[in-house]
């Protein structure tokens, strides 16, 4: 077993020392998740103490049988404890509302494709929900998973492109913070983005849900997309 892992494993078993090394070691990890929640009305020293948790975390929960590389196991769970404070605690919510709001959303759609045998623009959905389309995009971000990272563009250009990093750690990081960029968009880049990426849908379904034209939707995408990589390329 190499020095990291019998590290891991001392931390693990509850060596305080074994854990404060593994801290160390992995200061570098913990820090590049934390830079990516900066400007959240949280200080750096308090995002890393929260990195650290989730890291501490990471190490009580690792399955050392199961072939996992230990950082791409790690960097979840330390965003996620970031995540979840600033959700809980933090300056950013997601209240109940919108999970309520979600499960409306989601009801109507099936509802309204039943009933329709296509899927509902998105005037019916929110005539059907009195949700207006901000509310929605919004409401399906906080709870959807993207469809297709590697879906193609026009150009052939992937959402997942977009993020731009090589290192798989960092990927990780990138993929966890794109919902917090799209939802930064414009709403009709933003509308554009979550039905082609979080639903699935070709430009023509797509176009037709929001009721423009399929080039309209392709500008849209295009001008979406642009966003997102002037985001992640933000210092």
């Amino acid at each position: 077993m190499s020095a990291t892992l019998e590290l891991l494993r001392a931390a693990q078993e509850g060596d305080r020392d074994a854990c404060e090394q593994a801290v160390v070691e992995n200061n570098g990890l913990i820090w590049s998740v934390v830079h990516r929640y900066y400007g959240r009305g949280v200080e750096p020293d308090d995002l890393y103490q929260l990195g650290c948790l989730g890291f501490l975390k990471a190490v009580q929960g690792f399955d050392f049988s199961y072939g996992t590389c230990f950082s791409t196991y790690a960097v979840p769970k330390i965003a996620g404890e970031i995540r979840r404070f600033l959700r809980d605690d933090g300056t950013i919510k997601v209240s109940r509302t919108i999970r309520e709001l979600s499960q409306t959303v989601y009801a109507a759609r099936n509802q309204l494709c039943h009933t329709l045998g296509r899927e509902p623009t998105l005037s019916e959905l929110s005539e059907a929900t009195g949700i207006g389309a901000e509310e929605i995009a919004q409401a399906e971000l906080a709870t959807s998973t993207p469809e297709s990272l590697q879906q193609e563009l026009s150009d052939g250009f992937t959402l997942e492109s977009v993020l731009g990093t090589e290192s798989q750690e960092e990927s990780l990081v990138e993929h966890i913070d794109l919902r917090a960029a799209i939802e930064q968009l414009p709403e009709k880049e933003k509308m554009t983005i979550l039905l082609r990426y979080f639903r699935g849908m070709t430009q023509e379904q797509t176009a037709r849900v929001l009721q423009v034209s399929q080039v309209q939707i392709s500008r849209l995408e295009r001008k979406g997309v642009m966003h997102l990589r002037k985001y992640f390329d933000a210092p």
